[in-house]
Formats: structure tokens, C-alpha cells, sequence
């Protein structure tokens, strides 16, 4: 059954926004009486029955409720924006299919882009939550500068991507399972040196994703995938 997002789902009758209203009037051609199932993007999620529409809204009523428990351990990724929008949309639906539980993005010395379209990437983040059948929407932050972003970070655990030879640790090893983790994950002109000697003051780990070099947004994706498996047993 296909899952559809609310927000704020209350008892009583709902009413759903313009765009799944659409697809369940216009797509789906459901009707009153037909069951769908929701989330709300905060672990909840619910069976509801359709009534009568209210204008062009579908409107339903809420059946059950169950609670799906958040995993024992949380992923942040803070990445400069790529150049190409469409990549960094691209980043951020893979890694809410993966499994994330919060995004940021920051501004860094050498980042071209310096500004995002939050609204947009926030309804990829959205239907990938959907497709990938899962209740828990990540935080998303909007750009916020470097120095300010790492003097702000709560995680216990915190790692700096960075392309270095000579660097032999790899975030596979250093990582602990149940935690909670942040990677900074440089633009394509890669973290400056002021960038780099800031993090280590904050307790920032500088680590290896692999033996290749990655653009961004595949740093970033395979970061979070690699932190899941951590995390798989």
C-alpha cells in the first residue's frame, strides 16, 4: 500500500494537503471508504479510512496509530552544496533511503555554491521517506558557515572526510556501533587548512571513506551508507 505524509495528524477528520489530495483523487482514483496509510514523519504511523471530500482536500479519519522505534543510533551528515543543484538533491534522497536521521549543509572557504533551495530539497527528502517506506523524516538545516557549524556539533562521535594518502584510518574502523555520529563532508575544492586545524580543536577524527576519490555528494552517501552498516548487527 502506498504510504502518504502528513505532518500533524490529529483524531477526528484530517484533511490532506493540495498534492497528495491530487494523487488520490486524480492517480489513485480512491474514494470514500477506501483505507490509506500515513506517517507524519516523526516514527508514527497510521491506517486511515477516506471521507467525503472537502473541496478539492481528500479528507480522512484516522483508524490506528502504532509507533515505530527509532534506531539506536543517529547520522548527520554536513556537506558543502555542490555546484549542480541537482546533485545535492540527489545526495539528500539516497541518504534518506539509507536510513539518516538529520542533514546539514555548510558553507565552507572553497564551496561555489552559497545558497540552497531548502523548501525543494525538503520535499525530495519527503518522497524519499515515502518510496522507501520508512516513518522518520531527518532534520534538514539550512547553509550556516563552517566555523559557526563546528563549534555548535552535540554528536559523540565526529569525523572529517578529507583526501589524504597519507591518512590511513578509515571511518569503517573508527566508528563504534549505537552512537551518535557527525561527518563533515568537504565541496569539490576540499576543506581548507584553517577548515582542517578547526576541526581537530572541536575533537573533529580525520578519516578515509575508501581507497578512491569522491565527489561530494558520493562522499556523502557513502559516509551515511557506511555508518549503517556499522550499525547493521
Amino acid at each position: 500500500m502506498q504510504l502518504f505524509y502528513q505532518a500533524d495528524i490529529v483524531d477526528g477528520i484530517n484533511l490532506l494537503d493540495e498534492e497528495e489530495s491530487r494523487h488520490i483523487q486524480k492517480a489513485l482514483r480512491l474514494t470514500v471508504g477506501d483505507t490509506i496509510r500515513l506517517t507524519d514523519g516523526k516514527g508514527y504511523y497510521y491506517e486511515a479510512q477516506l471521507a467525503p471530500n472537502q473541496g478539492r482536500s481528500s479528507a480522512f479519519k484516522v483508524l490506528t496509530k502504532t509507533r515505530s522505534p527509532a534506531p539506536k543510533h543517529s547520522i548527520h551528515v554536513a556537506i558543502a552544496p555542490t555546484k549542480n543543484a541537482d546533485r545535492i538533491e540527489w545526495f539528500v534522497e539516497k541518504v534518506v533511503e539509507l536510513g539518516i536521521q538529520q542533514i546539514s549543509f555548510v558553507l565552507c572557504d572553497n564551496s561555489e555554491r552559497k545558497t540552497i533551495n531548502l523548501d525543494r530539497i525538503e520535499k525530495k527528502a519527503i518522497s524519499a521517506m515515502k518510496q522507501s517506506g520508512q516513518y522518520h523524516l531527518p532534520m534538514i538545516n539550512g547553509l550556516i558557515p563552517y566555523k559557526q557549524f563546528v563549534k555548535t556539533v552535540k554528536e559523540e562521535e565526529r569525523f572529517i572526510g578529507f583526501v589524504d594518502e597519507e591518512n590511513p584510518h578509515r571511518l569503517k574502523d573508527l566508528a563504534k556501533s549505537k552512537s551518535s555520529y557527525v561527518i563533515l563532508i568537504g565541496p569539490e575544492g576540499d576543506f581548507s587548512e584553517a577548515e582542517l586545524n578547526l576541526s581537530y580543536t572541536h575533537n573533529f577524527k580525520k578519516v578515509s571513506l575508501g581507497s578512491t576519490r569522491l565527489r561530494t555528494e558520493t562522499a556523502g552517501i557513502a559516509a551515511c551508507h557506511i555508518l549503517n552498516l556499522v550499525n547493521s548487527h
